[in-house]
């Protein structure tokens, strides 16, 4: 995941670094360029970040050398690398637009609300309010009707 705020030179480069890491250490699956998308959560300040996504079969050395690179280079925002079964499908996310498209087509079915039209005040809490003071009525032992011998 690249800083989008970096230049696009910058961003290309170090794509093309890491590429080329791979390519001379190990053997390139596929590579994907996924663009620039809204990441769950802020990492840096940033709400986006560049995806870049390389699937490759590689030893120790190359690992280690990725790993060393991509922690020090300037404009990598966060990076993971997984271990993935030889078979296992290599997965494209959708485009950004078709993602966008959905999601206006299932608020119109909505009736434009992202809750389903389900809105309306909240509940007050039953912690709110001026009844926090108040405790508990407690009737004492020996209006219960024990003897003080366990049941």
């Amino acid at each position: 995941m690249l800083d989008p705020q970096a230049a696009e030179e910058q961003r290309e480069k170090v794509a093309a670094d890491a590429k080329s890491k791979l390519e001379s250490a190990g053997e390139l699956k596929h590579e994907g360029n996924w663009g620039i998308r809204k990441m769950a959560y802020e990492i840096d300040r940033r709400g986006e970040a560049d995806y870049r996504c390389y699937r490759f079969v590689g030893g120790k050395d190359l690992l280690d050398d990725l790993d060393h690179s991509l922690k020090i280079t300037d404009g990598v925002l966060r990076f993971r690398i997984f271990k993935v079964e030889a078979e296992s499908p290599t997965i494209v996310p959708p485009d950004t637009e078709q993602i966008m498209q959905r999601r206006d087509e299932d608020d119109r079915e909505r009736g434009g609300r992202r809750d389903g039209g389900r809105g309306g005040p909240r509940r007050p809490r039953p912690d709110a309010g001026g009844d926090r003071d108040r405790r508990p009525e407690v009737a004492p032992a020996s209006a219960a009707g024990t003897d003080g011998a366990g049941a």
